[in-house]
């Protein structure tokens, strides 16, 4: 899966981002409003969906080597969120879907999660 088809499946809004980032391949996702919890994940090519609106959500995604960010229940972050994520070449991706539902709907399209355990 790719990022563009992760943009299609969730109905998402582009924020930060070009037409070639969106090529991205991602293999696992993994959905947190913690960030303490996204230390768990797995970190190859993933995609974390959060609620979380701040700076450390993209410190958080750029030290997970993470290629995409989605902020769920349309949330949209400001200016300082962009530009780090413009700075560490993450996508960032809007949906007005909450967590669960857009979880859900990667899941059920073949995205798995990146825990260790799974």
């Amino acid at each position: 899966m790719n990022v563009g088809d992760i943009q299609k499946i969730l109905k998402a809004d582009l924020i930060c981002g070009n037409e070639d980032q969106l090529e991205y391949e991602v293999q696992t996702a993994c959905g947190s409003d913690m960030m303490s919890d996204v230390l768990a994940f797995v970190k190859n090519q993933s995609v974390l969906l959060t609620g979380l609106n701040n700076p450390q959500v993209v410190r958080t995604a750029e030290m997970m080597d993470m290629r995409c960010i989605v902020f769920v229940r349309g949330k949209t972050p400001d200016s300082s969120v962009i530009e780090l994520a413009k700075d560490h070449d993450i996508v960032i991706l809007r949906t007005g879907l909450r967590m669960f539902t857009a979880c859900g709907l990667l899941y059920s399209n073949g995205l798995r999660g990146g825990c260790e355990k799974e």
